[in-house]
């Protein structure tokens, strides 16, 4: 079981996160060359995390075409990144309203409020400069994520905060050094994966500080919440609209990736680093545990969608 946090340990690792913000940061305008030439030849994301990788749409595709799949896929996940962390700053913003501002934990949230909205302004000009849609997840998911910053606090908001941040984390980890992978998406991937690092760090004490003080009642809400979360968020990663750049039917395209082992696989990958730290925090559990399993993020989700 991860050790409890004591209260005075609180003030300590944001003090020493606040120190390394302000020694360690990117600035995406000045740290990004965005008017290098892009290499037409090389694919945004690895072939083997598209989505359709492997199924019989992808082996329709000519391989010019799974080079513009990856960059609309890639650029799919780095919009609902905005998505994830625009309402992670809004949450934020919530703790930091209820907090005492001269502390460092309320002055390491706004630290953090700042390195997001750079974060969220990189990945926006990653999709304008590569010409796709930022397309963000669907609309009837857009507007029910308005309700988290409302229905969530506690550690069920810290671990929603590292489900969506760490699946990016390891996807990108991947990515970033993978002299295949176009350049720029690996140096957008490059600062995202260095910076959320401060931010995981601050996550996870937060979830391991709140859990024993649940009661019985609110844990199942806990873990309810975090789950139908985690859902929508893997959910949310590609959307339909990205299959229409390479003739597919979105319709057809999304049904044909929710039963995909591949892509299945690509999201428990994803989530192999969070997942044994939640299930140890008790974070996982009934009444969660239908939305854990069709979010494919554990290892016995199954092939139905």
């Amino acid at each position: 079981m991860t050790r409890a946090l004591k209260a005075d340990d609180r003030e300590k690792t944001p003090e020493r996160l606040l120190r390394s913000s302000a020694s360690k940061f990117y600035d995406p305008d000045v740290d990004i060359d965005w008017d290098a030439p892009l290499d037409e030849g090389k694919p945004y994301i690895p072939e083997h995390r598209v989505s359709l990788y492997g199924t019989y749409l992808w082996d329709r595709l000519s391989q010019q075409q799974r080079i513009e799949l990856t960059k609309h896929e890639g650029v799919s996940v780095a919009t609902n990144g905005i998505w994830f962390e625009v309402l992670l700053m809004q949450m934020l913003l919530k703790e930091v309203n209820d907090a005492d501002p001269t502390t460092s934990r309320a002055q390491y949230m706004l630290t953090e409020i700042a390195d997001e909205c750079r974060h969220s302004t990189m990945f926006a000009r990653l999709a304008g400069r590569v010409g796709v849609p930022a397309y963000g997840p669907v609309r009837w998911r857009h507007e029910l994520g308005k309700v988290l910053p409302v229905v969530g606090y506690g550690p069920a908001l810290y671990g929603a905060i590292l489900v969506a941040e760490e699946i990016l984390d390891r996807l990108q980890r991947e990515q970033m050094n993978d002299p295949n992978i176009q350049p720029l998406m690996r140096m957008v991937n490059r600062i995202h994966v260095l910076e959320e690092a401060r931010h995981v760090t601050f996550a996870r004490e937060e979830v391991t500080r709140g859990m024993p003080k649940l009661r019985k009642a609110e844990l199942a809400y806990q873990r309810f919440l975090i789950a139908f979360v985690s859902f929508h968020i893997t959910r949310s990663l590609i959307n339909p609209r990205v299959y229409s750049a390479v003739g597919i039917d979105p319709a057809e395209g999304h049904k044909v990736a929710l039963r995909n082992p591949h892509f299945q696989e690509t999201i428990r990958y994803s989530g192999e680093k969070i997942m044994p730290f939640l299930q140890e925090n008790g974070l996982v559990g009934a009444p969660g545990m239908y939305w854990w399993r069709k979010s494919f993020l554990l290892s016995d989700s199954g092939s139905k969608a």
